[in-house]
């Protein structure tokens, strides 16, 4: 399996495609902003030999599903799979939910599929993972490829170096800290945030989701309330600012930084 990061542009969220020898998974689709440029990715990417099979969402949030109707649309109405508590938001094209209105955009009706957290996917001979993770939202999900050593995080780790929000519709700041211990326990060795690069290497990602967790621990114990020093969050923003600034990524990594799994 080739694990390929489509690095989002503006406030898209990453978008991974995990490609297989015939067909493919995408996870996570980007706004409704540059879904024709995310759609030549894809094709890019596939070539003629494979064929994108279906589109799993971390999360009913506009900056991961914007643009999914048009891809799938594009490749022939795949399947679009979500979290069942994202089904009700995605298939009224909620303004508010989806925090489209965020981002003054329209949110697309998006037809999908509840997702079977208990059944992995397979692609393949691969084996695909499906784990709720609360905290950032009631449908948030980490995507777990055992073979490959690799975790999406989504919107639960949405930069190294900058925390979730939580203080948002279904937002959950105890539930976070329980995901982050979950996410922790899978020893990843290569970890997708929501935006940047990926982190690579277990005791980065060891010590990186620590920061996160030691964050939410200083939290949860002062009933809430962010450093006076943090600014309000904009009003985009899926990620909170800590000051002083957390280190950024210490291995900057491309386009390419997944290619040759197997």
């Amino acid at each position: 399996m080739r694990i390929v990061r489509l690095p989002g542009i503006h406030h898209d969220a990453n978008a991974v495609l995990l490609i297989g020898t015939e067909e493919a998974v995408l996870i996570d689709s980007g706004t409704a902003w540059y879904q024709l440029l995310q759609q030549e990715r894809i094709v890019g990417q596939l070539g003629a030999d494979v064929k994108l099979r279906e589109i799993v969402l971390s999360s009913r949030r506009y900056p991961f599903s914007g643009g999914c109707s048009f891809i799938s649309n594009h490749f022939g109405n795949i399947p679009i799979s979500a979290h069942t508590s994202a089904l009700s938001s995605l298939g009224t094209g909620d303004f508010f939910t989806t925090w489209a209105n965020r981002f003054d955009s329209d949110m697309p009706v998006v037809n999908a599929l509840e997702l079977d957290v208990d059944s992995p996917m397979h692609l393949g001979d691969e084996l695909i993972e499906f784990i709720e993770a609360p905290g950032p939202s009631s449908c948030n999900l980490l995507i777990h490829i055992p073979s490959a050593k690799t975790v999406i995080a989504g919107a639960l780790l949405p930069r190294a170096d900058r925390p979730m929000r939580w203080d948002v519709p279904t937002g959950n700041l105890v539930v976070a800290r329980e995901s982050l211990h979950n996410l922790l326990k899978l020893g990843a060795e290569k970890l997708i945030p929501m935006h940047g690069p990926s982190l690579q290497g277990r005791e980065h990602i060891t010590d990186t989701i620590q920061r996160h967790m030691t964050m939410v621990d200083q939290i949860i114990e002062a009933k809430g309330v962010l450093p006076k020093s943090w600014p309000k969050p904009a009003h985009t923003s899926l990620w909170h600012e800590p000051v002083p600034s957390w280190p950024r990524q210490e291995q900057e990594t491309n386009q390419a930084e997944g290619n040759s799994r197997s």
